[in-house]
């Protein structure tokens, strides 16, 4: 898990599909009526992009990302 990686949700852009939240298994996400919200930052897996591939409308971005992604994917047990 990871301190300096995690979700931003673009909240003009977010959609309220719940893709992210339906996605992620590390509790990152809740929803607030049909809105995520992100609220355990430090439970996203470094490097893992899984919520933002799954995103329809292109609302996530990740604090800590540099654009490089990892080969293989994180390892967080096939999200990716």
């Amino acid at each position: 898990m990871s301190k300096n990686w995690y979700p931003i949700i673009n909240e003009e852009n977010c959609i309220e599909c719940g893709a992210c939240f339906n996605k992620c298994s590390h509790g990152v996400y809740k929803l607030e009526g049909t809105k995520p919200v992100v609220v355990y930052n430090e439970g996203c897996v470094q490097g893992c992009r899984g919520c933002q591939s799954l995103c329809p409308a292109e609302a996530i971005q990740y604090a800590g990302d540099t654009g490089e992604k990892k080969a293989g994917g994180c390892g967080c047990g096939g999200c990716c």
